[in-house]
Formats: structure tokens, C-alpha cells, sequence
């Protein structure tokens, strides 16, 4: 394994972070935040024409750069340090891998060449508060219960002509999904909905338009607004069904989860990194009983402790890029990284730091809103854990099954009167006469 970056990687990670620190100053991200769009689409443009980002992991036949997804991670280190708001990760990270995976040749031809150069954005849309579970970061379920299950709620969909082995014809969307990213705004949905039925019930993606009649969209108010979300209401909705009837749609969807896990703990790292440095910056300025209260020893403990803890989960993130089965333990680490270290920059930056008006609460923001969207980070573990059989019984076995070792059990020894693990018997009295 080589570790070293790329000449190419390093160019492209420092002219993101020249073009963001001009671009996307903390003004410049509460405004973004506030316009229709929830980002700022002229940044958005600019970063596609200069630096391929939207399509940074497609292929260069759809007209993509066709780099791998640890360049994506990478560059998504800068935009989680300015906490870039921007359809990057609902667009690059979670429907792109998805219509590459399981679109058909002329879907991947009609939708990746929009896609990659910025003109076209997408969101995946889930029924309720189930994205980590849809995407097997926090758990598995086979059964698709996170998207209906058959039964009532989450979204349904169903057939309107089939040909006579009930196959084909025109698909109709009824449900609705909440906490759906850059939903409001996104020219193309993936909407997860369950078929068949509940006896024959299944999971599978449709493709909506953002003018399909019957799409209902309103963005809903969040805790961190450089995440925009907004709830998606299907009412007999057409839509078209994402690659063939056979595919792995859950399959498909663990993958994605693996890969977005590298890229939300890239972000996560950068925010962090960001925070910190925003941190050590105040106290070398900030004075009281006449020193620079970063000159406090128990000031330099704190930020010591978190500068190791920020490298830890950096590390963590960079291997997570090169091996993407360790998103889900990368992430859990990197979300908990950004939420200690930016409690921590709040309670050293003091009283400015508690003000509505101050930066250092919106890294702490994007730090509960993320971990309330893809973990919590103890379900990330422990979902990491039983992957892993971790804590799986070796020698646990049904009843009536053999015994996990083939040699017959020692039987215990016996003990005998010399045995020094028995106790001897009491001396007998002796009877004196008095």
C-alpha cells in the first residue's frame, strides 16, 4: 500500500482550497444557506468547470474526469473545512455510484454526462429517518422494512400496464420521504420504493423529475442549513424504473453506504481540522491577567488532546479511501472527533462562542445534524462489530449440536485423600477425664 499522495491529488486539493477560501468565507456560506437553492450555484458551476467535481468519480466515456472515489474523499476534506453547502455529496456520493451500478447502458448515457459537468443534480430520496439503515451503516435489513415493507407507509409502487408475465409497463409512485438532501432543489430523484405487493414485496429505485405531475417538494427547517433537506410527497407520481427487475438494488445501496461513509468522515476530519486551527488562532490573540490564555497550561492540554484526536480520525479517513469497507468505522470516528472538538472550540473561544453571531457554532451543527442523519456513532460501531464477528461466540451452538471442538472434554480428577487440593479430615478428640 502507498499512502503518498499524488502529484495530480495534491493539485487538485490545493486549488479547491484557493478557490473555497475566496468563495465560501463564513458570510459567504450564511448567505448561500439562505437563497431558494440552499448553496450557491454560480460556486457550483465554477467548481465543475475548473475541477470536474460533480463528476470527479465517473467515467471519462460519460464524460466524467474517471478518478477514483479516494480522489472524491479527498477533495471532500476542503469542502467539509469551509463547510462547503453544495449538492456534492447527494449528487457524487450517493446517486451517481447508484445509476452506475444499476442503470441500464442508455440510463448511464442519458444522466452521467449531465451529472458530471454540474448541469444536472440529484437526490436520493427514503422513506422517514431510515438513510443510514437504507445504506447498511448503522444495519442490515434484507427485508426492506426501512421502505415500507408492503404494508402501509413509506412509498409504495405499483404497475399501471404489464405485459401477461406481470413484467414492463408504467410505474406510479404514492408516498412520501422526509430528511431527503438538496430534495428541494435537485433536477433528478432516486426514490426507494417497495413492489409487489406484500406477499412478492421488494425494494426497488425509481427515477422521478423534478417536473413529474404529482411531486410535491418543500424544504423543511434543519438544524444545520449547510445540509438542506426537504420532504418529498409522491401522489400517483409516474416514474421509471432504475436498470432492470433483477437487480441488487440493497446490494447496491451497502456499496454506496460504504463509499459515502469514507466521504462524510473526509468531511467530518475537515471541519474538524478547521475548527481547531480557528481555535488555536483565538487563543494565541485572546489576553486575560495580562497573558495569552493559550499560554495556560491546561489550555495546551486540551488543544494537545485534540489535535491527536483530529490526526487519529484523519488516518482512519485517508484508509478508509483506499480500503472502503472501513467507512462505517472511519465515520464513526470522525463524527465523534468533530463533535467533541467543536464543544471543545465553543467552550474555548467563551462567552463570543455561545453567540448565535459567532462561527464556531455551525461546525458544532454540522456535527449533530450529521450524526443524526448517518449514525449515531455507537450503532456505527457496533453494526462495524457484528460485521467484523467481533464478539461472535466461537463455541455457541444450537441445541443438539455437536460441540465447536472435536476432542472430547477432560474429565475432572478424581480426588483422593492425598490429593492436595482436598482438604484431610478433622483429628478425632481425644475424651479426658476431669
Amino acid at each position: 500500500m502507498d499512502a503518498a499522495f499524488t502529484a495530480e491529488q495534491d493539485e487538485i486539493r490545493r486549488t479547491l482550497r484557493e478557490i473555497l477560501g475566496k468563495r465560501c468565507g463564513p458570510d459567504e456560506v450564511k448567505a448561500a444557506v439562505r437563497t431558494a437553492a440552499g448553496h450557491d450555484r454560480e460556486l457550483w458551476q465554477q467548481l465543475a468547470r475548473q475541477l470536474g467535481l460533480p463528476g470527479i468519480a465517473i467515467a471519462e466515456e460519460y464524460g466524467g474526469v474517471g478518478c477514483s472515489p479516494a480522489d472524491l474523499v479527498l477533495a471532500c476534506e476542503e469542502t467539509g473545512r469551509a463547510l462547503l453547502p453544495s449538492p456534492l455529496l447527494a449528487t457524487a456520493a450517493l446517486c451517481v455510484p447508484l445509476i452506475t451500478a444499476l442503470g441500464t447502458e442508455a440510463q448511464r448515457s442519458a444522466l452521467l454526462p449531465p451529472l458530471a459537468t454540474g448541469g444536472l443534480t440529484a437526490a436520493l430520496a427514503v422513506s422517514g429517518p431510515a438513510l443510514a439503515t437504507a445504506l447498511a451503516l448503522t444495519g442490515e435489513d434484507p427485508s426492506g422494512q426501512w421502505s415500507g415493507g408492503g404494508r402501509a407507509g413509506g412509498v409504495q409502487a405499483r404497475v399501471v400496464t404489464a405485459d401477461a408475465a406481470g413484467s414492463g409497463g408504467d410505474r406510479r409512485l404514492y408516498g412520501e420521504a422526509a430528511q431527503v438532501l438538496d430534495g428541494h432543489s435537485a433536477g433528478l430523484l432516486l426514490v426507494a420504493a417497495h413492489t409487489g405487493g406484500f406477499a412478492r414485496s421488494r425494494t426497488q429505485l425509481f427515477l422521478v423529475r423534478e417536473d413529474a405531475p404529482g411531486l410535491v417538494r418543500s424544504r423543511q427547517a434543519v438544524l444545520d442549513e449547510t445540509r438542506p433537506q426537504a420532504r418529498i410527497e409522491l401522489r400517483d407520481v409516474p416514474a421509471e424504473l432504475l436498470g432492470d427487475e433483477g437487480a441488487d438494488v440493497l446490494g447496491a445501496l451497502a456499496a454506496t453506504g460504504r463509499t459515502a461513509a469514507a466521504v462524510l468522515a473526509a468531511e467530518a476530519v475537515g471541519a474538524a481540522g478547521q475548527a481547531l486551527a480557528r481555535t488555536v488562532e483565538y487563543v494565541r490573540q485572546r489576553e486575560q491577567f495580562g497573558r495569552a490564555i493559550g499560554s495556560f497550561q491546561a489550555v495546551k492540554h486540551r488543544l494537545a488532546d485534540l489535535y491527536v484526536r483530529v490526526q487519529a480520525a484523519r488516518s482512519a479517513a485517508y484508509y478508509a479511501a483506499w480500503d472502503p469497507d472501513q467507512g462505517g468505522l472511519a465515520l464513526a470516528q470522525a463524527l465523534e472527533t468533530l463533535r467533541v472538538t467543536a464543544g471543545e472550540a465553543i467552550q474555548l473561544h467563551g462567552g463570543i462562542g455561545f453567540t448565535w453571531e459567532h462561527d464556531a457554532h455551525l461546525y458544532f451543527k454540522r456535527a449533530a445534524a450529521d450524526e443524526l442523519l448517518f449514525g449515531p456513532v455507537h450503532r456505527l460501531r457496533a453494526h462495524a462489530a457484528d460485521r467484523a464477528g467481533l464478539f461472535a461466540d466461537p463455541a455457541a451452538a444450537p441445541v443438539g449440536a455437536p460441540a465447536a471442538s472435536s476432542a472430547p472434554p477432560t474429565p475432572a480428577p478424581t480426588p483422593t485423600p492425598t490429593s492436595p487440593r482436598t482438604s484431610p479430615p478433622p483429628p478425632a478428640q481425644e475424651k479426658v477425664a476431669v
